[in-house]
């Protein structure tokens, strides 16, 4: 049994990508991303006294077909000396929940993570309500139940109303039909990939297709300097799936970016790309490459 730490309550989208995951995973929930990053580099909580069993691996939102990229997740991948082992899809189906009894014309407040208040604007813009964000989905259904508030509702999964008791007041509320975050899969360095094949790498028994090696990296501030690493990749025939940009947080005004490209970083041809990489570039990291998820849609 592999032991998984996600962050936020039971009944979240993350408990979700670890039950896909394989089916004797263990979800183990924390309070953050941060916590997610602690943990799996510990080994275990911060600040357990007891002795408990190794956490080996975390999982995390890296984007949503909605809101886009969860650069949290980036900034701390940078951070951290985590890598990024296997991958996941998770369809997202958000309702709008609430303590027995409440009704649609009774709710003035809607917590939710700021995600899903996204993904849902398109609902939750045909009334008047206050909304709020929470840390997680999950746990906005937690705070109103602990709480037992009245007027308040949740945009969570079904899976976690049910959890919490609630009545659904609205299915599917997602501005998206077929919504969906992919997740990914760290671990301490010197874990191996996730291959294509295992349990851990299907949905309802689909094998992932190919692979996606993730890097970060840093240009020269001159002109020409992304051309040049840009031409490395297009000259060793790899596809860029993606290119994006954020502050390098040792400098003001300055960037690193983040690339994903589909191929396997084990490849020869790959392999010469990313040492090219590191002749042109100032700084090249490699932040793991593993198979790709099954699209469930």
């Amino acid at each position: 049994m592999t032991r998984y730490a996600y962050a936020g309550e039971p009944g979240a989208f993350a408990e979700d990508a670890v039950l896909a995951l394989a089916e004797d995973a263990e979800a183990v929930p924390v309070s953050g991303f941060r916590e997610v990053f602690e943990v799996v580099t510990a080994g275990g909580r911060p600040g357990d006294g007891a002795a408990i069993a190794a956490v080996e691996r975390g999982v995390l939102p890296i984007e949503n077909v909605v809101q886009g990229t969860v650069r949290e997740t980036y900034d701390l991948l940078l951070e951290h000396q985590l890598v990024i082992v296997g991958e996941v899809i998770v369809p997202v189906r958000l309702c709008l929940a609430a303590m027995p009894g409440e009704t649609l014309e009774s709710i003035e407040r809607v917590y939710s993570h700021i995600q899903a208040l996204g993904q849902a604007e398109v609902f939750l813009r045909t009334r008047p309500w206050s909304l709020l964000t929470t840390y997680n989905t999950a746990g906005a259904g937690k705070l109103i139940a602990d709480r037992q508030e009245r007027g308040a509702a949740a945009v969570l999964s079904p899976r976690a109303a049910a959890l919490f008791g609630f009545d659904v007041l609205a299915h599917d509320i997602q501005s998206v039909p077929d919504n969906r975050t992919r997740f990914l899969v760290v671990a301490r360095m010197g874990d191996p990939p996730v291959e294509p094949g295992d349990q851990a790498t299907t949905w309802n028994g689909v094998a992932s297709q190919g692979h996606r090696t993730t890097l970060v990296l840093a240009v020269h501030n001159e002109p020409g300097a992304l051309l040049r690493c840009l031409k490395v990749i297009a000259d060793a025939g790899l596809n860029m799936g993606k290119l994006e940009s954020r502050p390098s947080r040792d400098r003001a005004w300055e960037y690193v970016f983040w690339v994903e490209l589909d191929a396997d970083a084990r490849a020869s041809v790959t392999a010469s790309a990313i040492a090219e990489l590191g002749r042109v570039a100032a700084m090249v990291r490699v932040l793991g490459s593993c198979p790709r998820a099954a699209d469930p849609a």
